[in-house]
């Protein structure tokens, strides 16, 4: 008899149960729950009930844990995906009772019974269609000894025996999760690839060397084992060039670039292959766009396609937002269109520098001219190029004329960088004094944004730029000048040190 059903609406299970004979010399037998390749008959066996059954070693447990839920060991070192290898018989324990009492009995013996996701835990009695079986944790039941207090109570209740029987279960390839199923495949004791970034239907991977051999067999695991995915690509160069996209490499499935994603519940649109977009950033994205106020000016020095520019316009924010790459520019004007912000957004395609001291000056010069005084708003610039944004804090170097406007009007910066020093803020905010030629101890504050690579960190560096940079002409004296909040608190290294554990 063959039960065929649909967990989760998306996978099929396929579960086979034959009537087998038990002679006397297995019954004695204690139950070491087995695993064997589907060519061997399964069914289902009377477990002779003896105290002895119900104790194991802990050790033992966690040995063939690992082994009865596995793939079969003869999968090793596949490169070319071949689903029918994953065929595996397991021995499970069951509990037969009757259909009509099936969900009120397993309220009861959720500590019992199978916790394997995406096996169903109650299949029908191939024997007598009026009872159901009920999967048992192989770890937990071994003979009827094995069941709580509180557990035979409710068998008793029912007026259901508590004798256990095994029940040979088939697993297939889907049953097996992607971690498992690589974990299986890929070389003993090396890095599995189970996670990897989603871009709308694009799963996007950053494959080590060890796994490049297995990459087509992981990207078309990546697409079977996740819902919505119909394309895997592996990143195969840096993010060095002058746009600020990189090489992909396409593992599985059909090739389609162009992609639609969601992020803190705005919409953005764009051809992956040409544009940046992590992510990993959302979180940071959400920081940002809190700090902001309704009313305050943003500049987004490096905008891509959006995802700072538009949250904060969405917030009343008035927005100057640019990007050197023509592709990121049409996907801004696209994605601001899309979100029905165009109206608050002024976009443009140029250099970084160019746009501190070309639009960035001329809105600044009249923020933050004689009238500035009256102003209630703030003025923030983003720098989100990791890699570079801390060379762009030069622009700001004598860039406007006149008398400064008071400490409190003066622009705050959040400017990105990645580190990989032993104690990152600092030398973040050494980068940044290096390039000012400034102290910033008394108005800096450094943040983790997250772990890029093993001992490379990324961080933002927020500081509100002294009049002695920005203004022509100005002395050095910074001394003096008492910092508002939220600036006048350094972070400790002590501090940042418990913020990066929380994050990891």
């Amino acid at each position: 008899m063959r039960i065929f059903w649909r967990p989760f609406g998306f996978l099929r299970r396929l579960f086979k149960v034959e009537s087998c004979s038990v002679t006397k010399s297995e019954s004695l037998i204690p139950l070491a729950w087995t695993s064997q390749k589907l060519s061997k008959a399964p069914g289902i066996f009377l477990l002779d009930q003896r105290k002895r059954f119900s104790t194991m070693p802990e050790i033992e447990r966690g040995q063939r844990d690992s082994e009865l839920f596995s793939p079969p060991s003869d999968v090793r070192g596949m490169t070319t995906l071949d689903r029918t290898a994953f065929n595996k018989t397991v021995t499970i324990p069951v509990l037969k009772v009757r259909k009509e009492i099936v969900n009120k009995l397993m309220r009861s013996l959720k500590r019992a019974a199978l916790q394997r996701p995406g096996i169903k835990r109650v299949i029908e009695d191939p024997e007598d269609e009026e009872s159901r079986l009920i999967m048992l944790d192989p770890y937990k039941i071994f003979t009827n000894d094995s069941f709580e207090e509180a557990e035979l109570s409710i068998l008793k209740q029912l007026n259901v025996s508590p004798q256990i029987s095994k029940y040979n279960l088939e697993l297939t390839y889907e049953n097996f999760k992607s971690e498992e199923i690589l974990r299986a495949v890929l070389p003993e004791g090396q890095d599995v690839t189970s996670g990897f970034s989603r871009v709308g239907h694009i799963a996007h991977l950053n494959l080590r060397d060890h796994q490049l051999p297995f990459k087509y067999l992981i990207g078309q695991v990546m697409i079977d084992k996740n819902p919505g995915i119909t394309l895997a690509v592996n990143k195969i160069n840096n993010i060095d060039n002058t746009y600020r996209n990189f090489q992909m490499e396409v593992l599985y499935g059909e090739e389609n670039m162009m992609t639609k994603v969601r992020e803190n519940n705005y919409t953005y649109e764009f051809d992956f292959s040409k544009v940046y977009w992590n992510p990993r950033l959302s979180t940071e994205h959400s920081r940002i766009t809190e700090l902001l106020k309704p009313g305050d000016v943003l500049f987004d020095v490096f905008a891509g396609v959006g995802p700072f520019a538009i949250p904060a316009a969405k917030k009343n924010c008035t927005v100057f937002a640019n990007d050197l790459n023509p592709e990121s520019y049409k996907w801004l004007l696209h994605n601001c269109k899309l979100n029905k912000v165009d109206n608050k957004v002024k976009v443009f395609n140029l250099d970084g520098k160019d746009f501190l001291q070309g639009p960035v000056r001329e809105e600044l010069m009249q923020q933050l001219g004689p009238l500035s005084k009256e102003r209630k708003h703030s003025v923030h610039i983003v720098m989100n190029l990791p890699a570079k944004a801390i060379e762009f804090l030069s622009a700001f170097k004598s860039l406007l004329d006149g008398q400064p406007c008071g400490r409190e009007l003066l622009p705050i910066i959040h400017c990105y960088s990645f580190s990989k020093d032993a104690n990152p803020a600092k030398d973040v905010q050494q980068q940044a004094e290096a390039v000012l030629g400034i102290s910033l101890d008394p108005c800096s504050s450094v943040h983790l944004v997250r772990n890029v690579a093993p001992n490379k960190e990324m961080l933002c560096i927020t500081f509100r730029i002294p009049a002695a940079i920005l203004y022509k002409n100005q002395a050095l004296d910074l001394e003096n000048q008492e910092d508002p909040p939220p600036f006048k608190r350094q972070r400790t290294d002590k501090a940042f040190s418990e913020e990066k554990t929380t994050i990891a």
